[in-house]
């Protein structure tokens, strides 16, 4: 089997992107799985390199993309509209059905809404967006981990699934509903499941993958167990993706103290995902 060829872009060059990029490509587990490509950034943000490699990924001329962090409100008061990486690469591939998918330990959790403010979860929240999660998370979990017949919680968004409806709707109305629809089609399909029971599911086994209804339901379980090795995945583009799950950390920035561990797993999991897929 050939080595794939994967793009890496480091980063905000005032963050720790470059560092971590540099130490876990230093790693000899590391360096040889693969043919890296590190694109270098010509301003302060890092974006331009995001920007060169799209078109290299669009000439087909490489097999993933792993992406250490950039800070978005650099990106936007430099006139870029930017919402972040998964919303840019997936607008840049004309991809309309996408999802962040975070692995981390056991844990695999799927967002229905992303970086959306707690207040407006309730309301961004909807049937075909949950749909569209589940479908893409089965097909990832089979093409890309192995996982023949996927079993995928679906997490409810109030406490105790609502209690039929006495302290919250939107499982009677919006998630019920949603998995019905999908049940035949994704046969291993569970839920709602209150959102204290479901990661100890996922955990132990019983699940290969939650989704949550928004960020921090998701991303608290999962950072919990594997802080310093979580790995962003966006579903449904064209190409492979991945990321380290940290931002900039300005604040050890240039120190030589940053921990590579969640690049170091961005990385060999979008090799793995590569093999995976050939």
């Amino acid at each position: 089997m050939k080595k794939p060829i994967v793009l890496i872009t480091a980063g905000d060059p005032k963050g720790i992107g470059p560092e971590v990029t540099e130490k876990a490509l230093k790693d000899p587990r590391i360096k040889t799985l693969a043919h890296f490509i590190v694109i270098e950034t010509q301003d302060k943000t890092g974006f331009d390199a995001v920007q060169k490699a799209m078109e290299i990924l669009k000439k087909g001329q490489a097999h993933a993309l792993v992406t250490a962090p950039v800070n978005k409100e650099a990106i936007n008061k430099s006139g870029i509209f930017f919402q972040g990486h998964t919303e840019y690469l997936a607008k840049s591939a004309n991809t309309n059905k996408f999802a962040m998918m975070l692995c981390g330990g056991p844990l695999k959790v799927t967002t229905v809404t992303r970086h959306t403010p707690l207040k407006d979860v309730s309301k961004n929240i909807s049937q075909a967006k949950i749909i569209d999660a589940i479908k893409l998370t089965e097909a990832a979990l089979k093409k890309y981990f192995g996982i023949k017949n996927p079993k995928i919680g679906v997490c409810a968004l109030n406490p105790h699934c609502g209690e039929g409806g006495k302290i919250g709707r939107e499982e009677q109305d919006i998630i019920i509903p949603a998995i019905k629809k999908i049940k035949q089609s994704v046969p291993g399909i569970k839920g709602p499941i209150s959102g204290d029971v479901i990661f100890y599911m996922a955990y132990n086994g019983k699940l290969d993958a939650v989704i949550s209804m928004y960020h921090d339901q998701g991303l608290g379980p999962l950072k919990m167990v594997a802080f310093k090795k979580g790995v962003n995945v966006t579903l449904g583009l064209p190409f492979i993706r991945t990321s380290p799950d940290h931002g900039t950390a300005y604040d050890i920035a240039g120190k030589g103290i940053a921990d590579p561990g969640s690049m170091k797993e961005a990385i060999k999991l979008a090799v793995k995902m590569c093999n995976a897929a050939c």
